[in-house]
């Protein structure tokens, strides 16, 4: 990997035998077949995923810079079994505390960009989740017009608080110059938003999905995800039932939901950062919260394993093809021979991303909003 080294002045390597608390991993688990940053820097030249952590929590009403929540969430991940050695692994330590808040987002989103430029998928273990700015930021500097999708129980946009990480989406979302395409927010609950907030984001064609929505059809969220480049997690998003460090509320998405929904995040083929942020290790118990994140990057893994066996949209012989039409509208609908998944196309013949259900209701002769949406944005 070009300039590796440069990223090293930002970085702390691990401590191996403090992660795996002097035991040591089995044959088979992650801990034995990823490649860490402990005593030199890991050649990434082959790898497909790369661990980055940042306990940074200045921005939140915690205010303080420690990496325990990231290597908690190693402990657990590195006991689990690598069941896809086809996706290659390597962690690259830590993000060093900044000597200001804004130290910290420079030197995550340097190392960030650093890493997707060389081709890598970045996996982010916060800190607070305001560090969502500094995985954006990491686009801007490369100059990529992105689609991001935030998975909170909260919609940040909170201008009267004084804490990042209750207003960081505005200033991600209306800075100049902005490289925001599409946002996508799931899971909010409805009591924590307040509704002209909703119709603002509505207004600037952004999708947001409530809770009970996305618990009802959670397979509609799969294309979402599928067209975004960035996903941001809050563990807020869990209902505490499923997250015993979370104290926003006892309802919400449920451990496998999440997982689903990293598993689907695995699957795009444009994402190449996520981040899991909101974890607080001293209130977790059990470190039942920490297994629940590790538990969501195994199914990021999974994902990953089975998104690179799909083919390409020109590959149609690997597709079954569905000519229907809707509102005097002709279209094409696509489906993967390999994985199930679905493809729509609109009036410029281009092709986004669908589900099934797209489909009975064009073949109904009703316009999906899934296109109508698209539409409106384009």
């Amino acid at each position: 990997m070009s300039d590796q080294f440069n990223i090293t002045d930002f970085l702390s390597p691990l401590n191996l035998d403090e992660l795996s608390h002097d035991e040591g991993y089995m044959e088979g688990q992650i801990g034995r077949n990823i490649r860490v940053y402990d005593e030199e820097f890991p050649d990434l030249e082959d790898v497909d995923i790369v661990l980055l952590g940042c306990g940074e929590e200045r921005g939140s009403s915690a205010g303080r810079f420690d990496n325990a929540a990231p290597n908690a969430i190693r402990h657990q991940f590195y006991s689990l079994y690598y069941w896809h050695p086809n996706v290659r692994l390597a962690d690259a330590g830590n993000i060093r505390t900044g000597a200001t808040l804004n130290d910290t987002y420079a030197a995550l989103k340097t190392v960030t960009a650093e890493l997707i430029s060389a081709g890598k998928t970045v996996l982010i273990l916060g800190g607070s989740h305001d560090l969502t700015l500094a995985q954006y930021d990491a686009y801007r500097y490369l100059n990529r017009i992105i689609e991001v999708t935030g998975i909170d129980s909260l919609i940040n946009l909170k201008m009267e608080s004084h804490l990042k990480s209750m207003n960081f989406l505005m200033e991600m979302l209306t800075g100049e110059p902005n490289y925001v395409r599409h946002y996508n927010h799931i899971g909010f609950q409805s009591y924590f938003v307040n509704p002209q907030m909703l119709e603002t984001m509505d207004k600037l064609r952004f999708d947001c999905f409530r809770v009970g929505v996305v618990k009802e059809s959670i397979e509609e969220m799969e294309p979402v995800i599928r067209s975004s480049h960035m996903v941001s997690f809050d563990i807020a998003a869990l209902q505490y039932a499923s997250a015993l460090s979370n104290y926003t509320s006892p309802n919400g998405l449920s451990g496998e939901e999440v997982c689903t929904l990293s598993r689907y995040a695995g699957m795009s083929p444009h994402l190449s950062t996520m981040g899991f942020f909101g974890y607080a290790v001293e209130s977790d118990v059990q470190q039942l919260s920490a297994k629940q994140i590790a538990q969501m990057m195994w199914y990021f893994i999974d994902g990953r394993h089975k998104g690179t066996s799909e083919s390409l949209l020109s590959e149609r012989d690997n597709f079954f093809e569905f000519h229907t039409a809707f509102a005097e509208v002709d279209t094409v609908f696509l489906q993967s021979k390999k994985t199930g998944r679905w493809w729509m196309q609109l009036p410029d013949k281009s092709y986004i991303a669908c589900s099934y259900q797209d489909y009975i209701q064009a073949s109904s002769n009703e316009i999906p909003e899934r296109w109508l949406r698209a539409q409106e944005r384009s």
